[in-house]
């Protein structure tokens, strides 16, 4: 996969992207990252410009060109996955000042948006894109299912980690995960994501893939919260 970010301030990208998954993916050659300042990045000519070169070189001329703004629709873990299904996209980072009207009507083919607050600029967005994004591409993880446990994957929050020491501070780990019962220890870990979701994200039960018993379970809940 190929990920070109058109901004202003290139230098912002090597800390985040020489460290963790995503400099794994790099080493990996699963994903290269292509990005570099742009000239007055408010203009229109050197982003059209920029993004029409992009093309040419690349694989696809049909690439996606993302706008990174406020104004965008909001990135959550369905848009990640749709993103992480492409050959290869591009990312403009607006900035504080605005960005010509006609890069939004013309040029770019979708807006994003991290969530309903003001950044200085597009980069920390296209960061936090990129993170969520490359973590989904097969080989990056170091086990296939890592991606799929995550919150807001299958529409749930994520249950509960442990590791050692067995206990700490008189803290202990559940007993069921040292039980080496697989179908325990699943059940364990369902049920667990289910009431963390009811308990800080409600909302998000209304649209998961849940069975009778599960929803059986968040009604006894409900009702001996009320």
């Amino acid at each position: 996969m190929r990920i070109d970010i058109l901004t202003l301030f290139p230098n912002m990208f090597s800390g985040p992207f020489a460290e963790s998954i995503v400099k794994r993916a790099m080493d990996r050659n699963l994903i290269s990252i292509i990005g570099g300042g742009t000239g007055m990045v408010m203009k229109s000519e050197p982003l059209f410009e920029a993004t029409e070169a992009i093309k040419a070189e690349g694989a696809c001329s049909s690439a996606p060109v993302i706008l990174l703004t406020p104004q965008g629709r909001v990135f959550n873990q369905r848009v990640a996955a749709e993103l992480a299904a492409l050959d290869q996209l591009i990312l403009i980072c607006g900035h504080y000042e605005g960005i010509d009207e006609r890069v939004r009507e013309h040029l770019a083919t979708d807006e994003i948006s991290i969530g309903d607050y003001v950044l200085t600029g597009g980069e920390l967005a296209a960061m936090v894109v990129v993170d969520a994004m490359v973590r989904q591409l097969p080989g990056v993880l170091g086990s296939e299912d890592s991606a799929k446990d995550d919150s807001h994957t299958s529409g749930l929050l994520e249950y509960p980690q442990y590791t050692r020491p067995r206990t700490y501070r008189g803290w202990e780990v559940p007993q069921v995960l040292l039980s080496g019962d697989h179908a325990q220890i699943a059940a364990w870990r369902r049920e667990q994501s289910i009431l963390r979701t009811l308990t800080r994200r409600p909302e998000l039960l209304e649209k998961a893939d849940l069975s009778p018993e599960e929803r059986e379970l968040i009604s006894a809940r409900s009702v001996e919260k009320g």
